[in-house]
């Protein structure tokens, strides 16, 4: 912008201005494509009166919104009387327009912005909205209520920090595990619905770049659920948590501490080409069978068996033991660390990463940045996390999904996994030991 332009006094006004009617026409564009009857002009005029009112202070503002409200009430009778019931919608809309407006008059933008965003969205997205809403059921509405809680308030008025006097116990560290468990499951549920068998694998991938082992355990409660059916999906579902939580931990330490990346490069490498091989490669054939008959095979008719199957999107009870399961081993692992040095910190690293390799991971990318740990020492913690990481899965799976084919070949992967991992980290100790250029 020229700075004689910018410098012009009417700058401000004419882009508070500016905004306001561009809200207007954005939501006012989608009630005239529905053929109501505001439209593009209704709503630009409603944004422009909010916007005159902001401008000129509270007590036009006021004025503006009481003669919208005035307007909304003239347009209801009208519909009503031509026999088109009343436009509840559309008056609430033309509300929250003049709201967005004046606080483009008073000299916001990035609310006003939001708010006209947001109002287009949802008058476009009412038929998506509206089958989703009547096809949930009563223990969906209140899971998804019970989350809310859980995560909303619940969690804000747990204290910071560790609440003991020898800073072991942090409630909002186990809570938070406790809402991730929860969401899940609850996420979990709504992709299968969405997407039937392959819900489960994305399931997998993206809760396994939060927390493979709570993902894990739910892809074979889920497992269990379907008897059987969704064996081989559930299997590449666990292997691509695991190459996700890789994934994960290998960005965590390249942000937080590239010297430990290189000095752990090898075993993580290893250990996540042979994850996403597999998961490439193995059971694709018997995938497309089991995602059929998930969804209810060729008959668009029947219910599909696998969601008849389906229980609460979540377990409130496993959630919490998952918690405090979570903060005991917490408690453990900084009591192992205090007493017995690097020795513990490896302890550590060995038990976080059983239920959160992505904490291990964290934690000893930033020892490693600050100079408390060697390089070599932080990445050694963040291989033994992921390969514990790793092992874990197969007991959660033999305990949850009941399923002792999908065990064993589990077994033999997630094995192979192990072992590269500790063979990159021999071969890459003995190159470091015996080529000084690469400590």
């Amino acid at each position: 912008m020229a700075p004689e332009f910018s410098s012009w006094p009417y700058v401000p006004t004419l882009l508070r201005l500016a905004l306001a009617v561009a809200i207007g026409l954005l939501v006012g564009i989608e009630r005239e494509h529905r053929q109501k009857e505001a439209g593009v002009r209704t709503f630009a005029f409603a944004a422009v009166l909010g916007a005159v009112g902001g401008l000129l202070g509270d007590a036009f503002a006021l004025l503006a919104l009481l003669l919208l409200g005035l307007l909304v009430v003239l347009l209801n009778v009208d519909t009503i009387r031509k026999d088109q019931g009343a436009q509840i919608t559309t008056s609430a809309a033309l509300l929250v327009t003049a709201f967005a407006g004046l606080l483009a008059g008073q000299g916001h933008t990035f609310t006003p912005t939001v708010l006209g965003i947001t109002t287009a969205a949802l008058l476009a997205w009412k038929r998506p909205l509206a089958g989703f809403s009547r096809a949930l059921t009563e223990p969906e509405i209140r899971s998804a209520i019970l989350l809310a809680i859980l995560a909303f308030v619940v969690y804000p008025v747990l204290p910071q920090g560790t609440v003991d006097p020898w800073g072991l116990l942090n409630p909002r560290t186990a809570w938070v595990t406790v809402i991730l468990v929860a969401a899940l499951g609850f996420a979990n549920y709504i992709l299968l619905k969405l997407y039937g068998a392959r819900g489960l694998e994305l399931t997998g991938f993206l809760g396994g770049l939060v927390n493979s082992t709570a993902t894990v355990a739910e892809v074979a409660n889920r497992a269990q659920a379907s008897n059987g059916r969704l064996s081989d999906v559930a299997f590449r579902a666990v292997v691509l948590a695991t190459a996700a939580m890789l994934i994960r931990n290998v960005v965590i330490l390249g942000l937080l501490s590239a010297r430990a990346l290189l000095a752990s490069a090898l075993p993580l490498a290893l250990m996540l080409a042979a994850a996403v091989a597999v998961a490439l490669v193995h059971g694709r054939p018997r995938v497309a069978r089991d995602a059929q008959a998930a969804s209810g095979g060729d008959d668009p008719g029947r219910e599909p068996p696998l969601l008849a199957g389906l229980q609460s999107p979540f377990s409130l009870t496993s959630a919490l033991k998952f918690g405090i399961v979570f903060l005991a081993l917490q408690i453990v692992g900084a009591l192992a660390q205090r007493a017995l040095g690097h020795a513990g910190f490896y302890a550590v690293s060995l038990v976080g990463g059983f239920v959160s390799s992505s904490s291990a991971a964290a934690a000893a990318a930033n020892l490693a940045a600050v100079d408390a740990l060697s390089p070599h020492v932080a990445g050694s913690g963040v291989i033994l996390a992921s390969l514990s990481s790793a092992i874990v899965n197969l007991p959660i799976v033999a305990r949850f999904a009941g399923d002792r084919e999908l065990t064993w070949r589990l077994g033999w992967v997630l094995s192979a996994i192990v072992l590269l991992g500790a063979a990159g980290t021999v071969v890459q100790t003995y190159a470091e030991a015996t080529l000084p250029s690469l400590r």
